[in-house]
């Protein structure tokens, strides 16, 4: 939500194995409930002047000498909406994001905690524990008086160089928007509305306010339109927040087509739909299906105050548009009782309790991506230890922007990006106070550990020498507002790495990345451990993967390609053209900059590397465990599945249990349709059980979802290149609307 004019503004200052974790029902909120009724009430109780309040919000923060006054009762944070206290209508107070509730430059004088990143949430597969982080980022909000979270990113990974991939949950629409509903679910336990975001193809931060995403309607809705809609259905999220970039040469927060026609008429959504700050371009964006104008002082100008007011005075088309944009903000108020359970600054906060929620992410969420001749868990006699790079010594990289969460007292450490430009300052890579080489002492107390920051190579290698062991932690810092020019580390990792593993053959390689990395020294290596942005208490989680006090349990949510090659685009989209621009402003008021995802179209990630037979560095649902696994007695219908699985090694452990269709009326493609995590313990087998969304076999033509009859072919796989046994049966055809 970062923007241009933001900056510059702020510089002058399962656990059930018999449930089905892809049981989605249809939208079960069409019907009338109490909060409509409600809602109706209420709307017909405003007057005319109190029917554009709730339509238009300002951003409370006092960050400049010049800045407006913020009302008394908002609180810093990212937007506040006033009420209409002879209503009952309670305001609304906004704060970022999916993470935590966001640090806003320390202004709050507070500390929230950071879960580990989106990426690193999406890998533990575990909706149950993603809705408990949910339900502790809520109380959190609350606890600070807060009561709507812009939450719920869902945005498919298209491109692993998109610098808010680690906001995000992935590649694959089943897994996404599944994770995305339990943690909205858990987030609105707490009698707040969280949003779902960014409504749609927001897919690179390059040129992001006016790159235009080309797509067809079929491959959008068998895609990230899926994802969202899975989301919608398990979360019931009160707001869309709609995106900064254009689809098909409209403005997503004008686009009438996602807006009106899929989110309200094709899906029957009730909420309310806001705009992401800065992203609204004109009024007529209100009759385009947007229902509020966040963050107004960013935007050409304030088109939801006295100007929608002066159209709904005169235009019948406008007037029924305002009483609909109250009515589905009621509904959002009403549905998740903000009304009744007023959210008020000063709450109590169980810190160590929520932090132990981020750690259990963190663990379940930490990657094994390679482990030759059992290099791991480290043994913890190991008697001279080497730790080397990624400020680990100090703490774990978290991902920048508006999603920046920080405990109390701000960051560990705060690296700035330099420069002379007016925000400059406000884009640093900043590290959680969880200290991973004070964790590795705490597991080995009686190693001989030695610390380098890796700033000199010769000295590195020194260290890895003399240890029975390296450890070298590397880091790929990612934020809002710029993409990553390829798949490298920055800063001459990649060349540390290497030498260090030259130097000792049992380097063990730790990664805090935003995505995919390439690895051009990973056949070096004895181990290698991706553990995203590890979030509050990272570095022990890490410590106790490497050590095996926890049996690593995480798999990919996406795709770490083998080289840029295999992505659909060379290059991200403008990024050669256009200068660095943390805001992805304009850099003039007719800028054009197109990108075709119609290239791969629903075929995202693994399933563009089946379509044109690639094989990836480490596969989407890859990782590995210090136990084996097995999968047996695959049977399916086509519309559920059951199978056995077991745990074939000599300690507990987690995997999961993942079924793809492998070919669709006889031809082949690769769709993820089912998932479940599952714990196992030594030479234990369970059963489990999936529901198929019929969704996910199923092809989006002209308005319906079509099954064409033939024979259907499914697969366990130990991810998406590792397949078991095809079980292939015949399903009969049939079609259904939204």
């Amino acid at each position: 939500m970062f923007t241009n004019r933001r900056l510059k503004a702020a510089i002058p200052a399962l656990s059930t194995l018999a449930i089905a974790c892809v049981s989605l029902a249809p939208t079960a909120h069409a019907e009338t409930s109490p909060a409509d009724a409600k809602a109706e009430a209420t709307l017909r109780q405003m007057k005319p002047e109190e029917k554009t309040v709730l339509t238009v919000g300002t951003m409370p923060l006092p960050i400049g000498p010049n800045s407006p006054k913020p009302p008394a009762e908002a609180i810093p944070g990212a937007g506040y909406i006033a009420g209409l206290p002879r209503l009952g209508v309670p305001s609304l107070r906004e704060t970022d994001a999916s993470l935590g509730v966001s640090y806003v430059f320390g202004l709050r004088k507070d500390g929230a905690t950071a879960l580990p990143s989106g990426l690193a949430m999406a890998s533990t597969w575990n909706q149950g524990l993603i809705e408990e982080g949910g339900r502790m980022i809520g109380s959190e909000a609350r606890a600070k008086g807060f009561n709507v979270l812009l939450a719920g990113g869902v945005n498919l990974t298209r491109d692993p160089r998109n610098g808010r991939n680690f906001e995000y949950l992935g590649e694959d629409p089943l897994l996404a928007g599944t994770l995305a509903g339990h943690a909205i679910r858990g987030i609105q336990s707490n009698h707040i509305i969280s949003t779902i975001k960014h409504f749609a193809l927001n897919g690179q931060e390059t040129g992001r306010k006016f790159v235009d995403v080309q797509i067809t309607p079929a491959a959008a809705h068998e895609s990230d339109l899926l994802a969202f809609k899975m989301g919608i259905e398990i979360g019931n999220p009160g707001s869309v927040m709609c995106a900064y970039n254009r689809v098909n040469g409209e403005q997503a927060c004008a686009s009438d087509w996602l807006l009106n026609t899929v989110l309200k008429r094709e899906w029957g959504y009730k909420g309310f739909v806001m705009s992401d700050w800065g992203a609204v371009p004109a009024l007529g964006a209100a009759l385009k299906g947007l229902d509020q104008q966040s963050g107004a002082e960013l935007d050409p100008a304030v088109f939801f105050g006295s100007e929608l007011a002066k159209a709904g005075s005169s235009d019948p088309a406008y007037a029924r548009r305002i009483d609909d944009m109250n009515k589905r903000i009621l509904w959002a108020i009403y549905q998740n009782g903000l009304d009744a359970n007023p959210a008020q600054p000063g709450g109590a906060i169980d810190f160590a309790a929520n932090a132990k929620v981020a750690q259990d992410v963190a663990a379940q969420g930490i990657v094994l991506l390679r482990n030759t001749g059992n290099a791991l868990p480290l043994a913890a006699s190991a008697r001279r230890i080497a730790v080397i790079g990624g400020y680990a010594d100090t703490g774990v990289l978290s991902g920048a922007g508006s999603s920046q969460v920080q405990g109390e007292g701000g960051p560990a450490v705060s690296v700035p990006l330099g420069g002379t430009s007016p925000w400059a300052a406000f884009f640093a890579q900043s590290f959680h106070k969880s200290n991973p080489l004070a964790a590795i002492k705490a597991q080995a107390p009686a190693a001989d550990i030695h610390f380098r920051d890796g700033r000199y190579i010769a000295d590195a290698v020194a260290q890895a020498k003399a240890a029975d062991v390296a450890i070298v932690f590397a880091t790929q810092w990612s934020t809002e507002g710029l993409d990553h020019p390829d798949l490298s580390l920055p800063s001459g990792q990649d060349a540390l790495i290497a030498a260090v593993a030259e130097a000792n053959p049992n380097t063990i390689v730790v990664l805090e990345t935003g995505g995919p990395v390439l690895m051009p020294w990973l056949d070096k290596t004895a181990a290698v451990v991706e553990a995203w942005y590890p979030g509050a208490r990272g570095g022990e989680a890490i410590a106790d993967v490497l050590f095996g006090k926890v049996n690593p349990s995480g798999h990919l949510p996406i795709t770490f390609p083998q080289a840029i090659s295999q992505l659909p685009r060379q290059v991200v989209d403008g990024y050669a053209d256009l200068e660095p621009n943390f805001a992805g402003d304009p850099p003039t008021p007719d800028a054009k900059l197109t990108t075709d995802y119609n290239t791969e179209g629903s075929d995202v990630g693994y399933r563009w590397n089946a379509r044109k037979g690639e094989k990836a560095l480490f596969p989407f649902g890859y990782g590995l465990s210090y136990t084996t696994f097995a999968s047996s007695a695959l049977k399916t219908d086509g519309a559920k599945a059951s199978a056995h699985m077991s745990n074939t090694g000599k300690r507990a452990g987690a995997t999961v249990a993942q079924l793809y269709l492998v070919s669709r009326d006889s031809k082949p493609m690769q769709r993820l349709v089912g998932y479940q995590r599952i714990e196992l313990a030594a030479g234990q087998s369970k059963p489990v059980a999936m529901t198929i969304d019929p969704r996910l076999l199923a092809r989006w033509e002209a308005g319906r979802w079509i099954i064409d009859g033939g024979s259907y072919s499914f697969a366990l796989g130990e991810d998406a290149e590792h397949l078991g046994p095809v079980s292939t049966v015949p399903i009969k055809p049939r079609s259904w609307p939204q």
